[in-house]
């Protein structure tokens, strides 16, 4: 503390109100190259006579200067404290000692931007510098993160995604048994964890239609749009009969257990216990066989063609995959999406670009109830950060935009998901457009550049009046700069975020090479190969190989030896290209 007395004098208190305080600023010819640097959004110190006060400069003007001494004044936020310890100075937000009038005014040093941002303990993690003095690092408190939930909000080609990489890249290494759960809305996070995320998407995901509750299956069989009244009547009754039915096909393979009657099973549509399709269907055919009224018989045979052309559309194979064999799976399914145990991968990336548009809502909304359920059900023993990518698709501010239940399941978590050990992370481009209280429940919040006045508005309005100063930096920061707010970081800070390496960039796997082909033949050959891939995920063409199996047509052609170096794509791509429908 007896070092920093010493810095360049800036100005000095020439009046003070509450948390705020003006303080005149001395002519430049006794100034500092630094302290005459010393602008809006810059930090300075306070001397008092029992401890420094740090505060933030938020208005500089020549106007209503006091006295012949000061050639100008600036208005600052008083934001938080050192006070001399035993061993070493301490930070703390807030302030205990008022400033006084005539008290000295000084350009932050670079010792105490240490003292302030010093780590606390091992929960911090190096996220950058400070855009301030580039020799300080930014530490953020992973738990005061976590447990109250983040939020990383930015316009597009910012370096919002390089930023939630390194986020999720230290909390990795931080905290090894903490799980993670990442919706990637562009399928642009799959190599920027190397071997520690498990990749999943529709063509290695296993998620049993029975696992969805009424409404997000009535979302699925009528493609997003509402369900027909007469139909979701049927639904609502045969739903629970076919659980009912499951659960006597079960219990009579047990010697010694009584038949019991599926309609007194006690079950709901929203039970997460298996049925068969089968049933399913058999049971609406035995309703509808009881009808003599043939006009009432097409509300029935409408809703057994929904079930029927579901089932058999390829691109539901993740949902209804044995669908009519049965069998309890739910705690396999648990086991493999939330990485329990974590084998190595404490991480479940869920690339969503590849499910069918109308089915995103419904299979997002059963992952955020699931991951809610299972932690509120298992009293929060292992902890879960759920990550949702371009968060407003799914928790809309307008109520008739999107799918109800996404929402709400978005919206638990959010309030209450920290008493069970289920945090949340939201990134989105567009935060007024996202639900504001769900975006309310997160106390730290990372925010770049945003251009939008409603963005902006909504930003200034969920945080603190010492905070909101800062945002007028948010139209102009540049790519990788943030402003951090809340509970996580020690003051409202604008950073830079550090740079992570080549291989944690998140980059699209649909990027199409650049490099020229050799001959346009071949290039007919590719596009030719891609659109029977294209063609094959909507039809049943399977044609038999050496073996006597049978295999989509496009995996034998883009293995043709010619293919491939022609074309100029490197080895992820193609081998991409190469990766089965099913």
């Amino acid at each position: 503390m007896a070092e920093a007395v010493s810095s360049p004098l800036f100005g000095k208190i020439i009046s003070v109100r509450g948390s705020m305080a003006r303080a005149g600023i001395l002519p430049e010819s006794r100034l500092s190259p630094a302290a005459m640097r010393a602008t809006v959004g810059r930090f300075i110190s306070i001397r008092t006579a029992t401890s420094t006060i740090i505060a933030i400069i938020t208005e500089v003007s020549c106007e209503d200067v006091v006295g012949d001494s000061y050639i100008a004044s600036a208005s600052v936020d008083l934001l938080g404290e050192i006070l001399p310890g035993a061993m070493r100075p301490k930070f703390q937000r807030g302030v205990t000692s008022y400033p006084a009038i005539g008290d000295v005014v000084e350009p932050i040093s670079s010792d105490d931007l240490r003292i302030v941002y010093a780590p606390s303990g091992s929960d911090q993690i190096n996220v950058g510098t400070l855009q301030q003095d580039p020799s300080v690092i930014a530490y953020v408190d992973i738990e005061e993160m976590l447990s109250k939930h983040f939020a990383v909000l930015g316009s597009t080609g910012v370096g919002k995604s390089t930023g939630v990489s390194l986020l999720l890249n230290e909390i990795l290494k931080s905290r090894p048994a903490l799980r993670i759960f990442l919706l990637d809305v562009h399928n642009e996070y799959g190599r920027c964890f190397g071997d520690k995320a498990l990749v999943l998407n529709p063509r290695n995901l296993k998620l049993p239609f029975w696992l969805f509750n009424f409404d997000e299956i009535v979302d699925v069989l009528f493609a997003g749009r509402p369900g027909v009244p007469e139909e979701l009547d049927v639904l609502a009754e045969v739903i629970p009969i076919a659980k009912g039915l499951y659960v006597q096909y079960t219990s009579t393979d047990r010697i010694g257990l009584k038949r019991l009657d599926p309609k007194t099973v006690g079950y709901t549509a929203d039970t997460p216990v298996p049925y068969r399709l089968v049933d399913l269907i058999s049971l609406i055919d035995e309703r509808m066989g009881k009808l003599e009224n043939r006009s009432s018989r097409i509300v029935y045979h409408k809703l057994i063609s929904r079930i029927e052309t579901v089932r058999n559309d390829p691109r539901y194979a993740f949902m209804f995959d044995n669908a009519n064999v049965g069998g309890d799976t739910m705690a396999e399914v648990i086991s493999h999406l939330f990485r329990l145990p974590a084998n190595g991968k404490p991480m479940t990336i869920m690339q969503l670009a590849g499910f069918p548009a109308e089915v995103v809502d419904s299979v997002v909304s059963v992952l955020c109830r699931m991951a809610f359920d299972f932690g509120l059900w298992s009293d929060g023993v292992s902890p879960l950060l759920f990550v949702c990518e371009e968060a407003h698709r799914y928790a809309s501010a307008d109520r008739t935009i999107g799918f109800g239940p996404t929402r709400k399941a978005v919206s638990r978590i959010a309030k209450e998901g920290r008493k069970y050990g289920v945090y949340l992370g939201l990134v989105t481009q567009r935060p007024a457009e996202l639900d504001a209280t769900i975006l309310s429940q997160c106390n730290t919040l990372f925010a770049m550049r945003l251009a939008n006045d409603r963005d902006q508005s909504l930003l200034r309005s969920a945080v603190s009046d010492a905070a909101a100063n800062l945002l007028s930096f948010v139209p102009s920061l540049g790519t990788r700069e943030v402003l951090a707010f809340g509970e996580g970081v020690a003051l409202p800070t604008r950073l830079r975020f550090k740079e992570v390496p080549p291989q944690q960039v998140p980059r699209s796997e649909a990027a199409i090479s650049t490099v020229p082909s050799a001959t346009a033949g071949q290039d007919m050959h590719f596009v030719s190969a891609v659109l029977e891939r294209w063609r094959g995920a909507t039809s049943h063409r399977d044609v038999p190989n050496d073996q006597g199996f049978t295999e989509r047509p496009l995996a034998r052609t883009l293995d043709a030896p010619m293919l491939q170096p022609s074309l100029g794509l490197d080895s992820d791509r193609f081998s991409l290209l190469k990766k089965p429908l099913r």
